[in-house]
C-alpha cells in the first residue's frame, strides 16, 4: 500500500477542519528539499471568509514564510482534489506539483487547469497527481455530511 507522510499530515488537517465543523479538507506545501512550509485545513466559517480554503491559506503561509511571491519547485498536497478558485491560485502562484487525494465530482477544478495548461502557449505547467488515500478521504468526507444531515 502506498504510505505518505505528507499527505497523513494534510488528512490530520482535515479531520481537525471537521471538529471546527469546516468541511474536512486539509493541505500541505513543502519546498524543494522537502521540508514543510505551510500546513493548513478548511477555515471558512471560522474566519467568515468564502475564500479560506485549505489550499489558498497554505498558499498564503507559504508566501509569507518564505517571502516569495511565487512558489516555484513547492509541492503543495490536497486531500480533495482543488475547486476552481484554488485551481486559478494554484496556477497563479506557480506551484510546480499537486498531489491530491480523492477526486471532487462536485467542485474539482484540476480539469479546468489542466485544459489551461495544455495550450502551447502556456510556460508553467506543474504535474499534477491525484488518487491517494481516497477511500480513508471520501469515508471522511462522507460521515462529516452525514452528521450535518
Amino acid at each position: 500500500m502506498f504510505k505518505d507522510t505528507k499527505m497523513e499530515l494534510a488528512i490530520l488537517e482535515a479531520k481537525k477542519a471537521a471538529e471546527r465543523e469546516e468541511m474536512p479538507v486539509g493541505a500541505l506545501i513543502e519546498n524543494r528539499n522537502g521540508e514543510i512550509i505551510a500546513l493548513e485545513g478548511n477555515r471558512c466559517r471560522q474566519l467568515n471568509d468564502p475564500t479560506a480554503h485549505a489550499e489558498i491559506l497554505a498558499i498564503r503561509k507559504a508566501c509569507s514564510v518564505t517571502k516569495q511571491l511565487y512558489l516555484n519547485d513547492f509541492t503543495l498536497y490536497v486531500t480533495l482534489e482543488p475547486c476552481e478558485m484554488c485551481t486559478a491560485a494554484i496556477s497563479a502562484s506557480r506551484i510546480s506539483k499537486v498531489i491530491f487525494g480523492a477526486t471532487s465530482t462536485k467542485y474539482g477544478g484540476l480539469k479546468i487547469l489542466t485544459k489551461v495548461l495544455s495550450k502551447s502557449d502556456c510556460q508553467k505547467k506543474p504535474e499534477i497527481y491525484g488518487g491517494f488515500y481516497e477511500k480513508e478521504i471520501i469515508s471522511l468526507m462522507k460521515n462529516f455530511f452525514a452528521d450535518k444531515r
